[in-house]
């Protein structure tokens, strides 16, 4: 989770930089500023800072906030949205430069090179690490969803119990046959593969369900060894 965090602190620091300098741009007086947004059709200035009280509350929660999955949240849309206006000016044939997510360098007078590229790279920046992010949040809750619960089988009748990992060692009723049990973790059992005869082992639960051998790639129905 480290370099997440990473990536949330610095973009939530480079949101709040944009920010104030839109804020800047809409605070001057440049003619530019009266010309209606090709895109939402209002005044530059007030799209300039719409976008500034947008990147600004991304910003604040991602410098700010607790919960990891919101910020990430927050940034893929931030992004995603960027993406499609940029799309949007394509199709309209309208030049990035005339807009409000444009260049911002020419009203600060500022170098066209160096800081001409790190404006037009930084929100694709931004969007792949989200993206990245958010897929590996997702993988992540996925393996800590699936290590929450174990499975075994109620050695009176058979039947598969799902628990919660933190009550192993607990004695409980079963559910079905009500035979007081402790739950723990399911034993292995063993069996070799009818077509490459190496071992594999599986669960008790898995006892009928078929799976693919992880030596040969052959599939087999797991038995319940002899």
């Amino acid at each position: 989770m480290r370099p997440i965090r990473l990536f949330i602190y610095c973009a939530g620091g480079i949101l709040l930089a944009a920010a104030l300098m839109r804020f800047v741009i809409a605070a001057g007086s440049p003619p530019v500023l009266t010309l209606p947004e090709p895109m939402l059709g209002i005044p530059l200035r007030y799209a300039v800072l719409l976008i500034v009280g947008i990147e600004l509350t991304v910003a604040l929660i991602c410098l700010f906030g607790k919960q990891t999955g919101l910020q990430i949240g927050w940034l893929a849309w931030l992004t995603s949205n960027f993406i499609i206006y940029r799309i949007g000016l394509l199709t309209t044939h309208c030049h990035p430069q005339a807009t409000c997510i444009g260049s911002l360098t020419d009203p600060l007078q500022l170098s066209r090179g160096i800081s001409g590229w790190i404006m037009t790279l930084t929100p694709y920046y931004l969007l792949l690490g989200s993206y990245v992010a958010v897929g590996w949040l997702w993988l992540e809750g996925r393996r800590a969803k699936a290590a929450q619960f174990i499975r075994m089988s109620c050695p009176a009748c058979g039947v598969h119990i799902r628990f919660d990992a933190r009550n192993l060692g607990q004695k409980i009723p079963c559910p079905h046959c009500q035979k007081t049990l402790t739950l723990r973790q399911p034993d292995l059992l063993k069996i070799s593969c009818f077509f490459c005869h190496k071992h594999i082992e599986f669960p008790a639960h898995a006892i009928g369900e078929k799976m693919a051998c992880p030596h040969c790639n052959m599939d087999i129905t797991l038995k319940e060894p002899v």
